[in-house]
């Protein structure tokens, strides 16, 4: 299958989740909105579970793309992490699937896919991957932090520091997800906390 034709079922899967339960989201629904068969969908996910999956792991995916743009968007280190967070709370506001991989917390509407990589016979590489292991509220944790640390340039004597800053600004993007901040609190906070840190060139 096309890589656009397996982005539509996913589209589809997603679409059929902001409806109704993962419960009740059918298969057959699935396929019949994407303009497929329903033996095509099993073909490419496997089960219903490996659908979950995928579209965990393309979610997952778009939302560390996200973060790298916005790490990207500014030249200045602080404001490149507010952006970080910024979007972390925005993606997280808008798509119930990044809030609950980001926090752990899936609820009775969501898939809940286990972490851990499942056996997988699929000759689909993109579901092979889908089928490996999926990040948790900490691996978001480190890939965030990496991320940042990396698009610093910092020097190897300041790396330790910084890499501590960056994962500072992280958690507290990630409680920001928890309980949002008021308008324009972002801003205030993150570089708030990141005052102290000034000297290690953050």
């Amino acid at each position: 299958m096309m890589p656009a034709a397996r982005e539509s079922l996913l589209d589809a899967a997603y679409t059929a989740l902001a409806r109704r339960a993962w419960s009740a989201v059918r298969m057959v629904d699935v396929a019949a909105v994407a303009g497929v068969s329903r033996q095509t969908l099993y073909n490419e996910f496997g089960s219903k579970d490996g659908l979950a999956r995928a579209l965990v792991r393309r979610e997952a995916d778009a939302y560390l793309a996200g973060i790298d743009r916005a790490l990207a968007t500014h030249t200045d280190a602080r404001d490149r992490l507010v952006a970080a967070v910024e979007w972390t709370a925005s993606a997280a506001r808008s798509n119930a699937l990044v809030r609950a991989m980001l926090t752990g917390c899936w609820g009775e509407r969501l898939p809940a896919p286990g972490l851990a990589a499942v056996p997988s016979a699929s000759v689909v590489p993109a579901q092979r991957r889908a089928d490996g292991p999926l990040p948790s509220p900490a691996d978001f944790v480190t890939l965030v932090r990496d991320r940042a640390v990396a698009t610093l340039g910092v020097s190897r004597a300041e790396a330790a520091e910084v890499t501590r800053s960056c994962e500072l600004v992280v958690r507290l993007g990630l409680s920001y997800v928890v309980a949002p901040p008021a308008e324009g609190g972002a801003t205030d906070l993150v570089k708030a906390a990141l005052a102290s840190s000034h000297r290690n060139g953050v």
